[in-house]
């Protein structure tokens, strides 16, 4: 464990028991979320490439047009 993740726990330690329930249910979700986006991102890595592939493909096929900021 680190040193913030250490003082984080005993500062926590030292609130009444419904706001560390509290915190716990926020940091559990906070971790859930977490595992969800990695799991996601880790899994869309394929179609990522496949687009990129695809847009050099267009790009080179002259398919594609250079457009400003301001025409988007």
């Amino acid at each position: 464990m680190t040193q913030i993740m250490a003082q984080a726990f005993e500062r926590a330690a030292a609130l009444p028991p419904d706001v560390q329930d509290e915190l716990g249910g926020l940091f559990i979700a906070e971790i859930e979320s977490e595992v969800r986006w990695q799991r996601a991102f880790d899994q869309s890595q394929d179609e990522l490439a496949r687009m990129g592939r695809e847009a050099l493909e267009e790009y080179h096929a002259g398919r594609t047009k250079q457009m400003g900021w301001d025409e988007l």
